[in-house]
């Protein structure tokens, strides 16, 4: 069970991890207004799932000597939980439109003189930034609990 709660503190930090760099991302394209795939940088989001996990791997009642003999695999397979990205999802016009700005000699301008922003508000981005920080930095101070109780529960077997 205790690994269990180290995987699902991993799995955090991993996905917020993930989701600072897709931010950073949007905040270093906020002004692109040509990509390879044409048109503007489209802003991107990061989209997370629950890891389903915590079962009892104990639930036919085995001996406390056969749960142990269960391998390291099968424990993590029956009792991982936590996050994970599903998917990184890029926002379409319909969901956030691009911002249209009048200058005609732009290199990307359109026949009506309009060339196109992304779908970034910075503001919004650095708002996002500071909670995945905040999100991020819970999940490795509560790997580090984890990491220190392990840590004095061998020592006091140690007898010190």
């Amino acid at each position: 069970m205790f690994l269990s709660h180290l995987d699902a503190a991993v799995s955090g930090i991993s996905a917020q991890r993930l989701r600072m760099d897709v931010i950073n991302q949007n905040i270093t394209n906020a002004l692109t207004t040509e990509t390879e795939e044409g048109g503007p940088y489209r802003r991107q989001i990061t989209l997370f799932s629950e890891v389903k996990g915590y079962k009892n791997i104990n639930k036919n009642n085995r001996r406390f000597g056969e749960v142990l003999e269960l391998t390291l695999a099968e424990r993590r397979q029956k009792s991982f939980g936590g996050v994970m990205v599903a998917e990184v999802r890029k926002l379409e016009n319909e969901d956030s439109p691009f911002l249209p700005v009048y200058d005609p000699t732009h290199p990307h301008a359109d026949e009506d003189g309009y060339y196109y922003l992304p779908n970034v508000d910075t503001a919004e981005e650095q708002f996002d930034l500071m909670l995945a920080t905040h999100s991020f930095q819970n999940n490795v101070a509560v790997y580090d609990t984890l990491v220190q109780m392990a840590q004095r529960t061998l020592s006091m077997g140690r007898g010190g």
